[in-house]
């Protein structure tokens, strides 16, 4: 079932507010049944993470209702079905920018 974006609960104060945050997702096709959280947070942690990125030249989407979303799962955990259509989006995109879909 596709995630309603519109429907996802936006808290008044947290990761949606001006406070930096960020997740990493992780696929390994053949051995991850879904992309898992490998990394979250907010604050310094978000930007470790975003460093990390852009040292390893790992393309960066923002979308803070998604962050939200991932922000509830466990490091480690698999994503759930109700975000596989906006996790395909994100990867898609970062395939796109990386050159390696056309």
């Amino acid at each position: 079932m596709p995630i309603n974006r519109h429907r996802l609960p936006i808290p008044k104060h947290g990761p949606l507010n001006k406070r930096i945050s960020a997740a990493a997702l992780s696929y390994y096709e053949g051995k991850d049944n879904a992309p898992r959280v490998v990394a979250k947070g907010q604050g310094i942690i978000a930007e470790q993470i975003l460093s990390l990125a852009r040292e390893h030249q790992i393309p960066v989407y923002d979308d803070p209702i998604l962050i939200h979303a991932l922000s509830t799962l466990d490091i480690g955990e698999e994503i759930p079905p109700e975000l596989y259509q906006i996790v395909a989006e994100v990867l898609a995109y970062i395939y796109r920018v990386a050159g390696k879909l056309k």
